[in-house]
């Protein structure tokens, strides 16, 4: 029988829960099957002072299903422990500066990521907060002949697109940053309007990766796509979390978007993030829908 723990929705929004009284790591399968349902319904669970170890957050993860990678730090510390300066501008400064924009995971990948587990281990005293944002809800409050029309468009999505707009020279081979996402495959088209697989509940799918809705003028395009980020990303469809050392996050990437937050970068900010892999079959047969 599973202990009790309590899950306590976020004040003022449309989503999102804070889970107290349980540690992650030591889940029996009654609390992982009621932490999965209220995951669904809130899309982002937020659990302070858990203090996870690497391996525990990486298996904590793996509970939600495969992992696209296991773990990588989302940080303005080098490997030698000295801090970058903001002023340099380096190519990992750049990505740190895209991920201040709303986003969803992966949209540049053959698949969406399903998710994610977010840490904190050092925390700066001001600032680095992180933001969600509701795209079921930002959905719903369309109004009718808006709704009607993004049902029939879609976007490509493009890592190189959306860091070339800091700078970033992401074709540049010896670049700090050459990796992750910034592949040279096909450039994904997805839907504006996303049915997430296990809800069925509409969603948008839209903030900085996207660019180029077929059928439109680019700057068209890029106009009403930014236009859509700015209606969605309003209370009270949004939360920032402001963090605490030992805190950790599940969001559900299917239907939230999400952004850093600038920070004093003369302090270090330290965070791990465990990023939980799409299914391809889900997830293809949703833009055949919506593609036939």
């Amino acid at each position: 029988m599973a202990h009790a723990f309590d899950i306590q929705p976020l004040a003022s929004t449309t989503f999102g829960a804070i889970v107290t009284g349980l540690k992650v790591s030591t889940l029996d399968d009654g609390q992982w099957s009621e932490l999965h349902a209220a995951w669904l319904k809130y899309a982002l669970l937020v659990f302070p002072d858990q203090h996870l170890t690497r391996d525990e957050q990486i298996a904590f993860a793996r509970r939600f299903g495969p992992l696209e990678f296991e773990m990588a730090a989302l940080s303005n510390v080098k490997a030698d422990g000295s801090l970058r300066i903001e002023a340099d501008n380096d190519d990992m400064m750049k990505i740190l500066k895209g991920n201040m924009g709303w986003h969803a995971d992966s949209t540049y990948m053959p698949v969406q990521a399903k998710g994610a587990v977010f840490s904190a281990e050092v925390v700066p005293s001001i600032g680095g907060h992180t933001g969600f944002a509701d795209m079921r809800t930002a959905y719903d409050a369309l109004d009718n002949a808006l709704k009607v029309k993004v049902e029939k468009l879609a976007a490509y999505h493009s890592l190189h697109h959306s860091q070339s707009k800091l700078g970033h020279q992401t074709k540049k081979k010896d670049g700090e940053y050459s990796g992750y996402g910034l592949h040279d495959g096909p450039v994904p088209l997805r839907p504006l309007v996303k049915t997430h697989p296990e809800t069925g509940r509409k969603s948008l799918l839209i903030g900085r990766h996207a660019h180029n809705i077929p059928g439109m003028a680019k700057a068209e395009s890029a106009r009403f796509l930014q236009e859509l980020v700015d209606f969605a990303c309003q209370p009270p469809r949004i939360y920032h979390h402001a963090w605490a050392a030992g805190d950790a996050v599940v969001w559900d990437n299917r239907c939230l978007l999400h952004q850093a937050t600038p920070w004093d970068m003369t302090q270090p900010r330290v965070m791990w993030h465990s990023r939980i892999a799409g299914n391809p079959t889900s997830e293809q047969a949703l833009s055949a829908a919506a593609s036939g």
